[in-house]
């Protein structure tokens, strides 16, 4: 075998005790994601270990997706980290052996905390587990390490266990793009989310301009002293007309007598263009359109005044 097969090998086992998982969650899914909809309090996911990774994930998730939750490590937990749980929480206790030592001693303190107790867990048939309000199977029949003994499979059914009730949650609370954006508002992700044409376009005394008639003279010029590579050429009310980027006036360099040529002959008319009130995620899906990639592009109003310009760079420089 082969290393790419025993890749292979890896994806088919846990694809399967994913498939196997679903069937055997359906009895309870629905029940664990009322109790966290009708909670009073936030989501405590607990773990030890490997088990511990995939409880802090499944909080990170649920924090990001609209659910408040915190990850409690179960071994700091009997050391006073417990007093992060308050009444009317859900705990999520994630064991693959369904026995930890660390998770049975919480049970006791959970319960007078009034917390409602939820179990991931890999074997069902343990005392922990039937201390439990619901139990979520996290059961595989087997690992994906080649010695069945690595949490491989085991881990993977319960990291997608967490984001089905992400999902299911997010659903449930008609969980908005905004409401996402909100809870990332650094990086790329949260400034294509958050931010829109109108926020970052190069306006006014910024924006390159040029009647129809400018000569090319003129807009070698404008274009030089914008440095924006492109420049917009509008009508006397301000309507866009068309554009003419660094690769228009390569084009017409090429020709004989580019020098004599107008802006009208350079420009592309009909050119790609935005609304001011776009997402950057919206604009920047339309600069790399599979049948036009472009880095520079017009922001215009409803009745085709133009309002910008809009550089990729502006939209993927660093925040």
């Amino acid at each position: 075998m082969n290393h790419y097969e025993t890749a292979e090998q890896v994806f088919s086992d846990e694809i399967i005790a994913l498939q196997q998982s679903l069937k055997r969650i359906q009895p309870s899914f629905d029940d664990v994601v009322e109790k966290i909809l009708n909670s009073r309090g936030k989501v405590v996911t607990i773990g030890l270990g490997k088990s511990g990774l995939v409880a802090r994930k499944i909080a990170a998730t649920l924090n990001s997706t609209g659910t408040s939750a915190v990850f409690l490590n179960a071994g700091e937990a009997l050391h006073g980290d417990v007093g992060v749980v308050s009444e009317g929480d859900v705990a999520i206790m994630v064991s693959n052996s369904g026995t930890t030592v660390e998770l049975v001693k919480m049970v006791p303190v959970l319960r007078r905390l009034k917390a409602t107790l939820i179990g991931v867990y890999g074997k069902t048939n343990t005392s922990l587990a039937q201390n439990m309000d619901l139990v979520l199977d996290a059961s595989v029949d087997k690992e994906a390490c080649p010695l069945n003994l690595a949490p491989m499979s085991s881990s993977t059914v319960a990291l997608v266990l967490g984001d089905a009730l992400a999902a299911a949650l997010m659903k449930a609370k008609n969980f908005t793009t905004d409401q996402y954006a909100l809870f990332h508002p650094s990086g790329q992700l949260g400034r294509n989310l958050l931010l829109t044409a109108a926020d970052l376009m190069h306006r006014g005394d910024q924006l390159p301009k040029l009647p129809i008639q400018a000569t090319f003279e003129e807009v070698v010029s404008e274009m030089t002293r914008f440095n924006l590579g492109a420049v917009c050429i509008c009508d006397k009310a301000n309507k866009l007309l068309g554009l003419i980027t660094d690769g228009d006036v390569r084009r017409a360099i090429a020709k004989k007598d580019a020098f004599s040529q107008k802006a009208e002959q350079i420009m592309t008319r009909q050119p790609s263009s935005v609304r001011p009130d776009m997402r950057l995620a919206e604009v920047l899906a339309i600069m790399e359109g599979p049948k036009r990639q472009i880095y520079v592009v017009p922001v215009v109003d409803d009745e085709g005044i133009c309002l910008g310009l809009v550089r990729m760079h502006d939209i993927l420089k660093p925040s």
